[in-house]
């Protein structure tokens, strides 16, 4: 979604906007200037435990969560993130696809962002978050397995290569140069394709557009007449590379692994890409 095509439906009552930015206190980025309507949400409040930020939230807590931004299985949802970079947007892609596995269908982001919002030169507005409270919702999570793939799944496609696995991750990842902090072993899942999540927008970190969107994923070798899943490190940047295949090309049939290369290598499976084996 556009600012443009936002700013046209903030007289919406039924739209929920959902300003997931860190902090929600009056000199918090949502505190200082957010869209008038929207709620604070914080991304961590939609991500796992420290020891392993990519599980999702227990089912009891995304309910509850979901519940108090007053969102039930019928309501349209932008999440709105502050659009700074490529990284950034895959916070509001693994919020889009928490929400979408929890089962609320009419999602949107807005694409670039509150960058991209100021820079439209549309109109902000000030206070905490206690100033936008909605009527709680009655929404029970039903996760959609469809969209969440296991380490089980991800190790029977080592096996027998029943899905085709995409690193999110930029190269140096990848290739074992570099390590997430909480991942016992550096490289990749083996037989997995190197696709980064930064290959997907335009210098001024929107997602290019559509025709771009597919001349790129052409190049990269991207399958998408296969089921494919999708990982990085704590499931953050691949939440990019799923919402691209998934929402913008169209793809049936892909997964987003949540815990990723930290839950993997953590188990001790089998990496490749790791230096000296």
């Amino acid at each position: 979604m556009t600012p443009a095509e936002l700013a046209a439906r903030l007289g919406d009552s039924t739209l929920r906007i959902v300003d997931i930015r860190s902090g929600n206190g009056a000199k918090s980025a949502y505190g200082v200037a957010h869209i008038a309507g929207a709620q604070s949400a914080p991304y961590a409040q939609w991500r796992g435990p420290k020891d392993s930020p990519g599980k999702m939230p227990a089912p009891a807590a995304l309910t509850t969560l979901i519940q108090r931004l007053g969102i039930n299985e019928t309501t349209p949802v932008v999440v709105v993130y502050e659009g700074k970079d490529s990284t950034d947007f895959g916070s509001a892609a693994r919020v889009y696809w928490t929400l979408k596995a929890a089962g609320v269908p009419a999602l949107s982001v807005l694409n670039g962002g509150m960058v991209a919002w100021r820079a439209s030169g549309l109109p902000v507005i000030a206070g905490s978050a206690e100033s936008t409270v909605q009527t709680p919702s009655k929404f029970q999570v039903h996760l959609d397995q469809r969209l969440i793939a296991s380490r089980d799944e991800v190790a029977q496609a080592v096996r027998n290569g029943s899905a085709a696995l995409l690193d999110a991750r930029p190269r140096a990842f990848f290739a074992g140069e570099a390590r997430h902090p909480a991942a016992k072993a550096p490289g990749t899942i083996v037989g997995a394709k190197n696709v980064s999540h930064e290959v997907w927008f335009t210098q001024q970190a929107a997602l290019l557009p559509p025709a771009d969107i597919r001349r790129v994923a052409q190049q990269s070798g991207v399958q998408t007449d296969q089921p494919t899943i999708s990982f990085c490190n704590t499931g953050h940047w691949a939440a990019t590379n799923w919402f691209v295949l998934s929402e913008l090309l169209g793809q049936d049939n892909v997964k987003l692994y949540p815990e990723s290369v930290v839950d993997w290598s953590n188990a001790g499976l089998a990496m490749d890409n790791v230096p000296g084996r």
